[in-house]
């Protein structure tokens, strides 16, 4: 089945007591037993619950995954995922990437008796040299990275996985499977946080990872019920509602971010920017080989973090806020909010200034985007 018929179909028939073309919100927290041995195939909402599993059954269809766990926000998925390591364990992981995940990883990490190594992941070379670090028995790799839109090769890393025998997790969150699938690329796990494009609507908080093989969804079934990071039956329910239009929206964000991402390369102002489907950019034509479009996303520079203060202060149809992904055109200052955390020697190093921007962009018009970056820029 196509990506936009299972899409539009996602959750249908999936009640046949009633023939409900919308799945039903399963609150129930427990199942009856049909007797003493028997089961209906649910027994408790955290091990299993109808509403959820509809949309974890449809995320490892469209990713072409064996198997997929929700979870209660795209941070607890990347925890569980932690968890499939043992103590002792190194992991290789793209340095730019969200800085709630390198806190997470940085923080919590060592707990677990983790060790992280960051490198530039863009760079298949530094990879390689990391990988061959003795103990290094995982890859996280954010694709484009998050807020420098640097594109990694999925392919040969996914060889490089292989060839060194190490678990391959891709944080595919910015193009989601419409526009790229990492499993086809040698990926053993997809994840996402569902709360950007595929919920969409900044309504939901969640999390998902979609697993290659049979074996590895068992395994992350088993720490989404032991760990019980799970979401509701109402935001599995949301999710589904969602997928039935995210590849129309994913044109939609792609359309505009590109008529944005042509008016600021236009402007003098505007510095170091960053958007893959630009011609210039030098992701372009490595993510043409993997994706099947370039997102919504976009980051540049201005002059100065006063020039920002001006720019969030100034804009009328973007909004000033953290999250990406949903039908709201939005402005984030990365220095100050997403990798606020991230030692200032480290964002220094990684390029994130006080004078970088990151844009998600929306559903609205182009033209009153364009004319609202036109007006604070100056």
């Amino acid at each position: 089945m196509k990506t936009d018929t299972l899409l539009a179909q996602a959750g249908s028939r999936r009640d046949a007591h009633t023939g409900a073309i919308a799945v039903p919100i399963i609150t129930s927290a427990a199942f009856q037993h049909p007797a003493l041995g028997e089961s209906t195939g649910f027994d408790y909402s955290r091990t299993s619950n109808p509403t959820r599993q509809a949309f974890e059954q449809t995320m490892a269809e469209l990713d072409g995954g064996a198997g997929a766990a929700a979870f209660a926000s795209g941070l607890a998925a990347i925890d569980a995922l932690m968890r499939l390591f043992k103590p002792g364990d190194k992991l290789v992981a793209t340095e730019d990437m969200y800085g709630g995940t390198i806190r997470l990883f940085e923080q919590f990490g060592p707990l677990l008796g983790l060790e992280f190594i960051f490198v530039d992941s863009s760079n298949a070379g530094a990879v390689e040299d990391a990988l061959q670090t003795p103990g290094v028995k995982g890859l996280f790799v954010e694709v484009p990275t998050n807020p420098l839109l640097k594109v990694a090769d999925l392919k040969a890393l996914g060889i490089l996985a292989a060839r060194y025998q190490v678990l391959f997790i891709v944080d595919n969150t910015f193009l989601t499977p419409v526009l790229c699938r990492p499993l086809e690329y040698g990926a053993d796990i997809s994840v996402y946080s569902a709360t950007k494009y595929l919920g969409g609507h900044h309504d939901l908080i969640a999390g998902v990872a979609v697993a290659r093989t049979k074996e590895l969804a068992e395994r992350l079934a088993f720490i989404q019920n032991a760990a019980g990071a799970v979401p509701g039956p109402f935001e599995s329910w949301l999710l589904l509602r969602s997928l039935k239009t995210l590849a129309l929206r994913m044109k939609k964000h792609e359309e505009n971010a590109l008529a944005v991402a042509r008016f600021l390369q236009k402007r003098s102002k505007v510095r170091n920017l960053h958007y893959p489907g630009l011609p210039s950019d030098p992701g372009r034509q490595l993510m043409s080989t993997q994706a099947r479009g370039f997102g919504g996303m976009i980051s540049f520079e201005v002059e100065s973090r006063e020039k920002v203060k001006d720019i969030l202060a100034g804009v009328k149809v973007f909004l000033f806020a953290e999250s990406l992904g949903g039908a709201e055109s939005l402005v984030t200052f990365p220095f100050e909010q997403t990798h606020a955390d991230l030692a200032p020697v480290t964002r220094a190093k990684l390029g994130i200034t006080d004078g970088l921007l990151r844009l998600s962009i929306g559903l609205e018009d182009a033209e009153d985007l364009i004319q609202d970056l036109d007006a604070v820029l100056g």
